[in-house]
């Protein structure tokens, strides 16, 4: 029985055979053998996952991609592949896994799809921060991914981003841009019955960032946020920031 890497090998044979018909005869055989050569790349991509060879898998969807990309209307198909590739790459090279996810980023933004685009912009700011231990381009990608959330109206999700920039500005000594976004959601929260109750631990945060600049910006800060959500004042974590201011 012949094992899945060789049965993806001869796929990808044939898929070559067919791309280069294609391009040498793109307006004679239209998109069918397109097609053809994009299922087959997508065939033996799968194949070499089942092998466990994540380069080869990986290679195989982006050349279906740009395959598909070169018929111009099947751009989801085409973001599809991008993302597969992706998951491949992700297993040995995060820096071509990053490529990829950039490139369905960049499709879905073209196409208006911007829940998706952020979505894949969170993935690509999670390898930064597990994978390639790079905490500013992380809070980079996490801060994309926000803006499209807030255009979308995705609100927690948007929050959930932000937390995260929040939390590398901090850890880069940003204190200033940290504060802010904490003060920010801490505001969003407190004008939510539902979630105002952890409001207190934002602005509490707010304030620490703004301690580790100086102590009168934290007691400005302290005070703000005591007129924006006046139960903060008898909270534990008031008590301890008015200790320390």
């Amino acid at each position: 029985m012949e094992d899945s890497e060789s049965k993806a090998q001869k796929i990808m044979q044939e898929a070559e055979k067919k791309s280069r018909i294609t391009s040498g005869f793109f307006g004679l055989f239209g998109g069918s053998k397109v097609d053809e050569a994009c299922e087959l790349y997508v065939k033996a991509g799968n194949l070499f996952k089942i092998a466990k060879k994540w380069t080869e898998a990986g290679d195989a969807f982006v050349r279906s991609a740009k395959l598909t990309l070169s018929r111009g209307d099947y751009k989801h198909e085409a973001a599809t592949n991008y993302v597969d590739a992706s998951n491949c790459y992700r297993k040995i090279n995060p820096k071509q896994a990053i490529d990829c996810l950039l490139k369905a980023v960049e499709i879905y933004s073209e196409m208006g799809r911007f829940t998706m685009a952020a979505k894949y912009y969170m993935s690509v700011a999670e390898l930064y921060e597990s994978e390639c231990n790079d905490p500013e381009k992380a809070m980079h990608h996490y801060e994309k991914a926000a803006d499209y959330y807030k255009g979308e109206e995705s609100k927690s999700s948007a929050n959930k981003c932000m937390l995260k920039v929040a939390q590398f500005a901090a850890e880069l000594e940003q204190y200033k841009k940290a504060a802010d976004i904490f003060e920010e959601i801490g505001i969003s929260y407190a004008e939510n019955t539902l979630l105002k109750y952890s409001a207190k631990d934002y602005f509490f945060k707010a304030v620490l960032c703004h301690l580790c600049r100086d102590v009168l910006d934290a007691q400005h800060a302290l005070n703000r946020c005591i007129d924006i959500f006046p139960s903060f004042q008898d909270s534990r974590e008031c008590t301890l920031l008015k200790a320390s201011t």
